[in-house]
């Protein structure tokens, strides 16, 4: 969704309120351990798309779980936050932890080839001269 300068402080109000209903309202165990990671609102502010994380597990658990608390979150969200429109909710799981740890995993792992001397254009250096035998076909003694 487009972001300016009213948008962004409407997002952050929105996630503020949000966190602490999921923090304090709600008590669903299948809900512990989860962080809200970001909140989009519409410019007309009837809808909200809420980014959730959790462990990569208990992905369905924590979709079923936000799923059937989607009425009462939206219930407390709209008196929180005391707009003229109480926006539907959508919650969506970020899986963008996921996907840096892969990568992180990825980055330990280092080629041979990264150790090989290369040129400006990224081509393997030959070996130097010093490395090959003389002319005679022989090695000096």
């Amino acid at each position: 969704m487009k972001q300016n300068q009213h948008s962004r402080r409407t997002n952050e109000i929105a996630r503020e309120k949000l966190a602490n209903i999921l923090l304090f309202e709600i008590s669903d165990p299948e809900l512990s351990l989860v962080t809200l990671t970001g909140v989009e609102v519409s410019v007309d502010k009837s809808f909200l798309r809420a980014y959730v994380s959790c462990d990569s597990s208990r992905y369905d658990e924590v979709s079923a779980a936000l799923g059937r608390a989607k009425g009462r979150i939206r219930s407390l969200l709209g008196h929180a936050l005391g707009w003229r429109v109480t926006p539907e909710l959508a919650f969506q799981i970020d899986t963008t932890t996921d996907d840096a740890e892969r990568i992180s995993r990825a980055l330990e792992v280092v080629p041979p080839t990264l150790g090989v001397e290369k040129d400006e254009f990224g081509y393997p250096i030959a070996p130097s001269s010093d490395d090959e035998p003389d002319e005679q076909g022989t090695d000096e003694q």
